[in-house]
């Protein structure tokens, strides 16, 4: 079991690296083909996405946990466990939220690399959740550790919503730019309510999965050993 998680925690962060590199030159040649003149812009705005950064995140330290397994560590430092639970929510969260409310809708970021997005939507959540119900290592957490795993998508959407009026969109000669459509107030049937709806619904979606994910920490591990401490 050891030796097929540092497998997979090698081979799942490349093929993020290759999704993202992949979709983000298809995004390139449709800019240029449109004839954006702010390139810079379109780049900031690609690594905007909540998809984009989570992955990114993931394959980071996937990489580090695949570190701790070559070692034979008993369990995973306390950071690291935080750092998973996080990931865990992000890439579930990314999951529901994409194959629920956003398959099938043209985003943003040019055309839609199809490999690409499978492995960033689809492949990537699925194998997060596996490592954290699987993977060696992980001991039990508090709850209060919710409140640490949602600091990062509010600050998220405070940076998004504060940008989105800010920045230009060249290709569809727009003066705002967002992310995606149900935070985008220029879309929504009543605006910023609109808006404030979806983020509070997401929040909520959000730590639930955060909840769900240390829970499942503790239940798994509870006659194992110590919960830690945070």
């Amino acid at each position: 079991m050891r030796t097929v998680f540092i497998v997979l925690r090698i081979a799942v962060p490349l093929a993020i690296i290759a999704a993202i590199v992949g979709q983000l030159m298809v995004s390139y040649e449709f800019w240029t083909s449109k004839g954006v003149e702010h390139i810079s812009i379109n780049f900031t705005n690609f690594f905007s996405f909540f998809t984009v950064e989570s992955n990114l995140a993931s394959a980071i330290f996937l990489p580090i946990g695949a570190w701790f397994l070559i070692a034979n560590r008993d369990s995973d430092p306390q950071w690291f466990l935080v750092v998973r639970a996080c990931l865990t929510t992000y890439m579930v969260t990314t999951g529901i939220v994409y194959n629920l409310l956003l398959r099938g809708i043209e985003l943003p970021q040019g055309s839609t690399l199809g490999w690409s997005n499978e492995i960033l939507h689809v492949v990537a959540p699925i194998y997060l959740l596996l490592d954290w119900l699987f993977a060696p290592g992980r001991r039990a957490l508090p709850y209060k550790t919710v409140w640490i795993v949602v600091i990062f998508p509010i600050v998220w959407a405070l940076y998004t919503l504060i940008r989105g009026p800010l920045t230009i969109d060249e290709i569809f000669g727009q003066s705002y730019w967002y992310p995606y459509p149900f935070l985008n107030p220029n879309l929504a049937p009543t605006g910023y309510a609109s808006v404030a709806f979806y983020v509070a619904l997401i929040s909520v979606l959000i730590a639930a999965v955060g909840f769900g994910v240390v829970w499942v920490s503790r239940r798994i591990s509870k006659h194992l050993i110590m919960p830690l401490k945070v």
